[in-house]
């Protein structure tokens, strides 16, 4: 009579090579019919599987249940309390209660794991059900399970990514808004108000182009150069100074507008007029996440303070600093425009 269980699975070998003298289950050949029928039909399925055997809670599973342990030491023969001893307070009741005769399913409950050498959020989908032997008792229960942190984690992140995409939608709207609205008060005609407002409302679509095309790596390098491109070729003329801060996607748009509004008043009475004068553009952070930003002109035309207050000062001292929950001062100095913004990144 051939060896049991049948077979050519992992686990199937492994439950023939096991020494199960010394287990509370003994020896194969005194196993009733009821296990090894049981046994059989779990070793025999694709699902992952675990039988859990009598009072001392003996582990057997199938080899798609390998992929749920993990790297955790072997489960064959080993008390199910011992295998799954961090979340055992957890799990514990459901399985009294298939032993009590009440199966149980839950979809993707959540499990804080330890299968790779640390603690990890899990998530799964499974049924405790009783199983009985020839007599109609009670002799074990069956975990039927299936891991689905894959889909759980990827459900909340697009959950997330929704939530972001509305609030940035609202977000650009209000500033589109405030634009068009300030542009249009300050403008001297109609066709300044036309040019006025589709440049600026331009930078705001470029500032939302680079956040599509570089997702989470939005530096201030990126913002800077992305915004000032279509102004300048010259970059020998503005340096760039900082370390590589990340942002969030509403600090790009109200840095990006500053910027445009900096570079354009540069290139139109500043010191990318003519051709001696550059541009200093430095940034810095510090370990509590504040953040200051400098933008100096030097070695261009003699700087005078404007006769009138435009929607670009106002947007630089008042709109801009707020999106960073700090404060903006646009200076007229005789050598050059300084502009410092002074804020939180995070």
């Amino acid at each position: 009579m051939a060896e049991f269980p049948h077979g050519q699975s992992v686990m199937a070998a492994a439950v023939r090579n096991f020494d199960w003298h010394s287990n509370p289950l003994g020896p194969v050949e005194h196993w009733s019919a009821s296990l090894k029928t049981v046994v059989s039909l779990m070793l025999e399925s694709k699902f992952p599987k675990a039988l859990v055997w009598g009072p001392e809670l003996i582990t057997l599973h199938n080899d798609a249940f390998l992929e749920v342990l993990g790297n955790k030491p072997p489960a064959l023969g080993v008390p199910f309390s011992t295998v799954w001893s961090e979340v055992w307070d957890t799990i514990g009741p459901i399985a009294e209660r298939a032993f009590a005769g009440e199966a149980t399913y839950i979809a993707d409950f959540p499990l804080i794991v330890e299968r790779h050498g640390a603690r990890e959020q899990a998530y799964f989908t499974f049924c405790y059900s009783p199983v009985r032997d020839e007599t109609g008792a009670i002799v074990a229960l069956m975990d039927t399970v299936i891991e689905t942190t894959a889909t759980v984690v990827a459900k909340q992140t697009d959950a997330v990514l929704r939530r972001e995409l509305v609030h940035r939608v609202k977000n650009i709207i209000a500033v589109t808004s405030s634009v068009v609205n300030s542009s249009l008060r300050n403008a001297i005609s109609l066709d300044d108000a036309q040019v006025s407002v589709s440049q600026r409302i331009d930078a705001l679509g470029r500032a939302q182009s680079l956040m599509a095309e570089m997702q989470a790596e939005i530096t201030v390098a990126n913002v800077i150069r992305d915004t000032l491109d279509p102004l300048t070729q010259d970059w020998g003329r503005i340096s760039l100074q900082g370390p590589p801060v990340m942002l969030q996607p509403q600090h790009n748009m109200a840095l990006s507008l500053a910027l445009y509004e900096l570079g354009t008043n540069a290139l139109k009475y500043g010191a990318l007029l003519g051709e001696t004068g550059r541009v200093s553009i430095s940034w810095a952070t510090n370990p509590g996440g504040d953040f200051t930003f400098e933008w100096l002109e030097e070695d261009g035309p003699v700087v005078n303070q404007p006769s009138r207050t435009g929607f670009g000062s106002r947007l630089t001292s008042k709109i801009v600093p707020a999106y960073f929950a700090g404060q903006g001062k646009l200076e007229y100095q005789p050598t050059g425009v300084r502009y410092v913004l002074q804020g939180s990144h995070l």
